[in-house]
């Protein structure tokens, strides 16, 4: 039985590491606030996964349990990469800039919120496993 390694957790795995990478991110906007000409970036993940989730009515998604079977349908353990964009069609001041530190610093406090929370429910399911396997109440 994978138990670390089913889809669920590689769903929340992945997107903890987008999460890393959003904080980056936005720690870069908000570094070159007054950058000419710099554009600002964004972390795309949560769309990407819910885009690979999403499951046509009728088709047909096979479980693999060992890495030569053949995959049936597109499958949920593949998990998407987060995709880093760049916002070049903007500008909000004269030097061509488009970081806006207001909306920047609130991406920022939201980010860290989600982090909290995929952290708290990794440490939620490992001890739930561990109170399984230790048997205790």
């Amino acid at each position: 039985m994978n138990l670390l390694n089913g889809a669920a957790f590689g769903r929340m795995e992945g997107a903890l590491q987008a999460a890393e990478m959003r904080q980056r991110v936005i720690s870069n906007n908000v570094a070159n606030g007054d950058t000419p000409h710099f554009k600002r970036s964004e972390v795309l993940f949560e769309e990407l996964l819910e885009q690979s989730m999403g499951n046509p009515e009728g088709q047909l998604i096979g479980k693999r349990t060992n890495q030569k079977h053949i995959p049936i349908g597109s499958g949920s353990s593949n998990l998407p990469i987060p995709k880093l964009i760049t916002d070049e069609t903007t500008s909000m001041n004269n030097n061509e800039n488009n970081v806006d530190i207001d909306r920047e610093m609130s991406l920022l406090a939201k980010n860290q919120l989600s982090y909290n929370f995929y952290i708290q429910q990794i440490n939620h399911d490992v001890r739930m496993m561990r109170t399984a396997i230790e048997g205790r109440v």
